[in-house]
């Protein structure tokens, strides 16, 4: 029950709040005539911390489990051949015009979108479409943005796990929300990557469009601060 001296810490735990207590949250706060301040929702850690709170395994060399149907609730293992992870690299090759971080990144985001349709048309999720849905948890061909941030990252230690990343190593997902703007305000995750160089962290976010496109690859002070409609687009 949510009663007026805890109304700050609304800010969510890992794992998210479900459509309809967020909106209920927000409403209670704004009858009671308080402010919901935007959090940031970080884990000073390794990136393992992610997985043991979703209970999803990490990656072991080319292997990943798959989350779907929201929230980690299903899990699909899933194993990259050595001819996806050569056609992985020469999409690395083809797509770099120098050999700089910022085009690493942009082999990342072809990367990351030919990685999603590999997988998607195994398991199901090739159906996936662009954000979330009231009917999409449980349904094992939809993801939100904790399965995202989650696929997202298991995807890039796959990629770093084959030497692909020569500036950058895979940071820790993490979420912000912004309450006070109802559910157009809710928790959002995404995965990281972080420069090596300048330790500038980058948030790859997947869950914008539907599988298979380009995540959006932004520096994570200027993700997600105007509201889920009007998240960045995807990167090229």
């Amino acid at each position: 029950m949510l009663v007026a001296p805890r109304i700050p810490e609304v800010c969510l735990s890992r794992g998210g709040m479900s459509w309809q207590r967020l909106s209920a949250t927000a409403a209670v706060a704004l009858s009671l005539g308080l402010s919901l301040s935007a959090c940031t929702h970080e884990r000073n850690g390794p990136v393992e911390g992610h997985f043991q709170d979703f209970q999803v395994s990490k990656p072991v060399s080319n292997a990943v489990t798959v989350c779907h149907a929201y929230t980690c609730k299903m899990q699909t293992k899933f194993t990259f051949t050595n001819a996806d992870i050569t056609e992985i690299k020469g999409i690395f090759k083809k797509v770099k015009k120098d050999d700089g971080a910022s085009e690493e990144r942009r082999a990342v985001a072809y990367a990351i979108g030919w990685m999603e349709t590999r997988v998607g048309k195994v398991i199901g999720t090739d159906k996936d479409r662009a954000g979330m849905e009231a009917g999409g948890p449980g349904d094992p061909t939809q993801q939100d943005c904790v399965d995202e941030s989650t696929n997202t990252t298991s995807y890039l230690l796959v990629l770093q796990n084959n030497g692909l990343l020569k500036h950058h190593t895979v940071g820790t997902p993490f979420a912000k929300d912004q309450l006070w703007r109802g559910v157009a305000g809710w928790t959002h995750w995404t995965a990281v990557l972080q420069e090596t160089k300048s330790a500038q962290r980058w948030a790859v976010d997947s869950w914008i469009y539907v599988n298979g496109e380009n995540p959006a690859i932004v520096e994570t002070e200027k993700w997600y601060i105007d509201g889920l409609g009007s998240l960045p687009v995807a990167t090229r």
